[in-house]
């Protein structure tokens, strides 16, 4: 009996606005191919006043999921069948996945960066004490996992007192964490019972890579873990300034691969080459 031949590939991808350079298709493409798996991920530009439109097309090409940036992730909550408990929390989804016919809101960034904060720095949030610089969507995405994780102790750190204040009133009575805010208009020194530092803001990210955070870096110690949301470039100024001082880091490309592993997972049902991914990833990052 001749074999069954079957030419259609599934369909995933991201819409945003710009999407010309998201790499997110080269991590996915790569872990597709790793697989042996017939799906394409595409980045696809989608202007705001299009989106109800293009999920409408979501649905009628049976695409098997798609990614949201910027400016889609609160905007996409009205065309969804069901959003999950977590992505409700934070007020955005990053992730849609399809079940049968319905179209499921999920945010992975949280998710991406527990993930390494677990497997890279082998560190467990449970009853840790946080710094958390910045209050924008990355921040909210992990304060929200961390809060959920059992984390003891959140400090929200940023310029905005309004959208701080915010984001710690979510977490103080949303969760079962407590939290606190500081309004960032000096340099910023990291309390010594910290045990976790995590800069959720743009700075440092391509082509501003000599930036870095407004701190106080001999605040930082050697028993801290330092973290950063960065993946491009991976090892900021802001990370080798913790490492100077002893202090345990983490980067920004482990959270990315994570958040897109833990898609990919609900998109094929299959497990994510991680180590594929990460180091098509990495390349790109190099190039």
């Amino acid at each position: 009996m001749a074999q069954t031949v079957n030419y259609k590939a599934e369909l995933v991808g991201v819409f945003g606005q710009p999407v010309a350079e998201n790499p997110t298709i080269v991590m996915q493409e790569a872990g597709f191919q790793a697989l042996g798996l017939n799906w394409r991920y595409l980045n696809i530009e989608v202007a705001p006043e299009d989106l109800a439109q293009a999920m409408s097309g979501l649905r009628a090409m049976n695409f098997k999921g798609i990614n949201l940036t910027i400016p889609h992730k609160v905007e996409v909550l009205k065309y969804l069948d069901q959003v999950s408990a977590d992505a409700a929390l934070m007020g955005a989804v990053n992730t849609v996945r399809r079940e049968g016919a319905r179209l499921i809101g999920e945010n992975t960034d949280g998710k991406g960066f527990l993930r390494s904060l677990r497997e890279d720095a082998q560190v467990e949030p449970a009853s840790k004490r946080v710094v958390i610089l910045g209050a924008g969507g990355a921040a909210r995405a992990i304060t929200v996992e961390l809060a959920l994780a059992q984390a003891a102790h959140l400090t929200i750190v940023n310029r905005s007192a309004a959208r701080g204040q915010a984001l710690v009133d979510l977490l103080n009575h949303q969760t079962p964490t407590t939290a606190g805010f500081v309004l960032w208009d000096d340099a910023y020194s990291i309390p010594p019972e910290t045990d976790i530092v995590v800069n959720a803001t743009s700075i440092g990210l391509y082509p501003e890579v000599s930036a870095k955070p407004r701190l106080n870096y001999d605040s930082l110690t050697a028993h801290m873990v330092v973290c950063d949301v960065i993946p491009n470039p991976p090892r900021t100024p802001f990370l080798a300034e913790a490492e100077a001082r002893g202090a345990k880091t983490l980067d920004g490309l482990g959270m990315l691969v994570y958040q897109g592993a833990i898609a990919f997972r609900m998109w094929t049902g299959h497990e994510a080459p991680v180590e594929v991914m990460h180091q098509a990833l990495a390349r790109v990052f190099k190039s």
